[in-house]
């Protein structure tokens, strides 16, 4: 079976729309398109490198599809533009408008439904690039194999997040991770069961909880 893998890119306050630019997604007035451009350096690129160099498939939704499809065919000299021109994209659309960019697939109806037959078809595994509706549906449906969250230290108030807290509830395990010189948080989570409830008051609290409220 296919592994699918979220790679998002957000704020301290869990915004991730229009990193790339002031042009990328000015949904609702969005005013930050480009937040992200001067938090990249090479001791991001590292661990990030990890993730868009790996062996994969697009999946992506219908507006970042669009956005890929009128900038990458154009930038095929660089090193992610040609990978994106020779792999499948598969496209999470309602829309009948035809998919131009080559190896383009329409992958339509319930969104969780369709990634799950997707995922049960022979082939590379999966990426999520930007697409923040497809999260809240397959996170539900637990179709999500590790969700590599990239969290740049800046505070944007309102835009698209991954969450639209009908996601449902679960716990994740913390498998790498790394921050960069200029205070990138890079972390990767895998799916690690229901959320483990407990109390303090189960025994005595620890010294540093017992000075919790001073």
């Amino acid at each position: 079976m296919r592994k699918l893998t979220g790679a998002v890119f957000q704020s301290l306050d869990g915004v991730m729309q229009a990193p790339g630019g002031p042009d990328e997604d000015p949904t609702s007035n969005f005013r930050f398109g480009g937040w992200s451009f001067h938090f990249w350096d090479e001791t991001l690129e590292k661990p990030f490198s990890k993730v868009i160099d790996a062996d994969y498939d697009l999946l992506l939704g219908k507006r970042t599809y669009d956005i890929f499809a009128s900038f990458w065919p154009n930038h095929q000299d660089q090193h992610i533009g040609a990978r994106f021109q020779r792999i499948n994209k598969y496209v999470l659309t309602h829309s009948d408008e035809p998919l131009g960019w080559e190896h383009s697939h329409r992958l339509s109806g319930d969104a969780a439904e369709a990634v799950r037959e997707l995922k049960q078809t022979p082939g590379r595994d999966l990426l999520i690039q930007g697409s923040s509706t497809l999260y809240p549906p397959l996170l539900k449906a637990g179709l999500i194999d590790r969700l590599v969250v990239m969290q740049f230290p800046v505070i944007l108030g309102r835009g698209k997040s991954i969450f639209d807290g009908n996601q449902g509830a679960g716990a994740l395990k913390l498998v790498e991770h790394a921050v960069s010189d200029k205070g990138v948080v890079f972390a990767a989570y895998e799916p690690a069961g229901e959320v483990p409830i407990g109390s303090f008051a189960d025994g005595p609290p620890s010294e540093h909880a017992q000075g919790a409220g001073e």
